[in-house]
């Protein structure tokens, strides 16, 4: 049989848990003191036992979240003359999981980040086309769209490696890579709102920031994945990501992934625009530059344990690392723990998918001897990573861009692993 209960009482009582608990949150105010806090956290003092008092109120972050004030991985500038033109790397060592925080993903910019109100800009598609159209923003988002995993690599990712080792960590080695969910509208939707005509084969796509970026795309590209994206996990695109719009070309260099993106141009020829003859090309041994050269070639590094980093005792460990590939799927990644004289297959721990890394694993026990470890990713078309010696010989060393050779880590005596060339 429930007691009576005097309601009043109650609910006197309740009054006065509430106002305990509320002036429990207001006794921990955020310390004054905020050079600590990471970029995206927000101090709050430490409770002795968290058990004994009500913590942080609701919508204490103004409704937007805040990551861990413990959690400090942040991106690391290129030491760079300019912070117009410039980029910084994602701390590959870090992050969990197969794809990249927003905040974290790589940025490279030729003309800094611009501000663009959504509301004002548009996207011209002209040239070759039947009907000439503009959308603004608010009219792509209500086409249908579609999501999609992809990485974007700069195709200088790993440039400082051609002639001898010079990143210390598997951040500045490998860090201008990034994989994001991408959510927007096929360029091949708006192909067919404007109509192509026959002889269309390129496509310029120009940029809205000051350096007006520009690169030619082959039309078969475009229809074939495309994307106009406005969405990158979850959200809307960041300012360093091309806010409100650009364009993601799956596998392709990340170049021509034009950000802040107002115009595509439609063509019977490559425009040979600046970006594609002065600076993105290869430069072979013979002294002569190969142009469009756009696919990123298959590649793999080992993160954990990379470059800078300390074993603290022989024992078992996992290695683990990414392996990707711009021409379709990543098949199978093998790891070697003697310099590549011998291979073990990883087991790769995501689902690949088209253009889109995948982490890979392996077990290993580590005797305490000194070791050289490598990974070599092979993809759906046979291609399989080279090794320095065999691709120097295509190459030479005049090259600066799609640097894919195997990566080596030494791991010495007493546990600390450097980058080598073997």
């Amino acid at each position: 049989m429930r007691p009576d209960v005097d309601l009043g009482r109650r609910k006197l009582l309740f009054s006065a848990v509430a106002a305990t608990a509320a002036g429990a949150v207001m006794a921990r105010p955020a310390s004054a003191d905020k050079k600590d806090v990471p970029p995206g956290a927000t101090h709050y003092d430490v409770a002795e036992d968290p058990t004994k008092e009500p913590g942080r109120g609701v919508h204490e972050d103004k409704g937007y979240g805040t990551r861990s004030q413990f959690e400090t991985e942040v991106r690391t500038k290129a030491d760079n003359a300019s912070d117009v033109t410039s980029w910084t790397f994602t701390p590959l060592a870090a992050t969990l999981g197969n794809l990249t925080p927003s905040g974290l993903h790589f940025e490279r910019h030729h003309g800094g980040i611009p501000t663009i109100d959504p509301a004002r800009h548009q996207l011209y598609l002209h040239g070759l086309v039947d009907v000439p159209k503009k959308f603004t923003v608010a009219e792509l988002k209500r086409l249908p769209s579609i999501t999609r995993k992809y990485f974007i690599e700069c195709s200088g990712n790993t440039l400082g490696e051609w002639a001898k080792p010079t990143g210390k960590k598997v951040e500045t080695t490998h860090g201008l890579l990034s994989t994001s969910e991408w959510t927007g509208v096929p360029f091949a939707t708006l192909a067919r709102a404007v109509g192509l005509k026959e002889t269309a084969a390129w496509v310029l796509a120009e940029g809205s920031d000051a350096a007006v970026m520009t690169r030619s795309i082959p039309m078969e590209k475009m229809l074939s994945d495309a994307l106009i994206v406005y969405g990158q996990n979850g959200e809307a695109l960041r300012p360093e990501q091309g806010y409100p719009l650009r364009l993601v070309l799956p596998g392709y260099e990340g170049n021509t992934q034009i950000k802040w993106l107002r115009r595509l141009q439609v063509s019977d020829r490559p425009f040979m625009t600046r970006e594609e003859t002065s600076t993105y090309t290869d430069l072979m041994k013979d002294g002569r530059a190969k142009l469009y050269t756009l696919a990123m070639d298959a590649k793999s590094v080992i993160t954990f344990p990379s470059g800078d980093m300390l074993l603290p005792k022989p024992g078992e460990y996992l290695i683990g690392g990414f392996a990707w590939t711009g021409r379709g799927r990543v098949q199978a990644v093998d790891i070697s723990l003697d310099g590549g004289r011998t291979w073990a297959p990883a087991r790769i721990d995501n689902v690949a998918e088209p253009m889109c890394t995948v982490r890979f694993s392996y077990p290993w026990i580590w005797d305490g001897r000194p070791a050289v470890l490598q990974s070599r990713c092979i993809d759906e078309t046979g291609y399989v990573q080279p090794t320095r010696a065999e691709l120097l010989p295509l190459r030479g060393l005049n090259a600066v861009y799609h640097y894919n050779a195997i990566q080596s880590w030494a791991v010495a005596a007493d546990g600390s692993v450097t980058n080598v060339h073997v």
